[in-house]
């Protein structure tokens, strides 16, 4: 079983003390962050970050913010960060791709995880989609690894984006929690599994998506006092427990 998270730091620009004890609190085995560092010195930036944390890093480069953290329970195969399609007049996003391996019970499971930020205009968001899933899917069959994607959408489900992920994986959420609420639904329902704003939630845009072969065990975010989750970042981490099914395993 592999714990993968995923969480949009904003660029570490509020309380680092508090986003560490949040990122402490999730116990990933695998991190996909969102905003990180990209200024001089980003790389130093991520280590402290996962030093701090109890992790490492394990791939994405400087543009477009993206990157995985790993915990010493995995290996890491493979890492790298793959730079997406320009568009002129937006922001040049990347996707970072980490391969790791898992011994559970003797058994070793390989799974493809990727970290993604997705535009804020809809047609660059669905092509990158699209793109994402097709260098996930290619390290997923080199490496014989199930693939798993997780990151900030900025998109609310049941839009284009969610759509097509939808089609190929299994949105971890709805998994544990059922179907999203219908047009109609009374507030608390419609802001179940909200992400976005940190300090009151009323939109998941964030979201984690397990592949062909996969369990979804459980889903979550961290447990910590409310501050510091509002200290720690403008949006709000999610944390899936997933696990190979029997007659998937290698």
């Amino acid at each position: 079983m592999l714990r993968v998270a995923t969480y949009n730091v904003r660029g570490l620009k509020d309380d680092r003390k508090a986003l560490v004890r949040v990122i402490r609190a999730l116990r990933p085995d695998v991190l996909c962050l969102q905003e990180a560092p990209r200024l001089p010195g980003w790389r130093r930036e991520r280590w402290a970050l996962a030093r701090a944390a109890g992790l490492s890093v394990a791939a994405g480069g400087r543009v477009g913010g993206t990157a995985v953290l790993t915990a010493p329970a995995v290996r890491l195969l493979h890492g790298r960060g793959h730079r997406l399609r320009w568009f002129p007049g937006l922001e040049w996003r990347s996707t970072a791709l980490a391969v790791v391996e898992k011994t559970v019970e003797k058994d070793r499971e390989r799974y493809a995880v990727c970290s993604a930020h997705l535009d804020l205009q809809a047609g660059a968001r669905l092509r990158h989609a699209s793109q994402i899933v097709a260098l996930l899917e290619r390290a997923a069959g080199e490496f014989g690894a199930a693939p798993v994607l997780a990151g900030d959408l900025n998109e609310i489900p049941g839009a284009p984006v969610w759509r097509l992920l939808g089609g190929r994986y299994t949105d971890c959420f709805t998994a544990v929690r059922g179907p999203a609420p219908r047009i109609g639904a009374d507030e608390d329902e419609s802001r179940a599994g909200a992400t976005f704003p940190a300090r009151d939630p009323r939109v998941r845009i964030d979201a984690i998506f397990a592949g062909p072969g996969l369990t979804v065990v459980s889903y979550g975010g961290a447990a910590v006092p409310a501050e510091d989750l509002t200290a720690a970042s403008d949006h709000r981490p999610v944390v899936a427990e997933i696990a190979r099914t029997p007659s998937a395993r290698a």
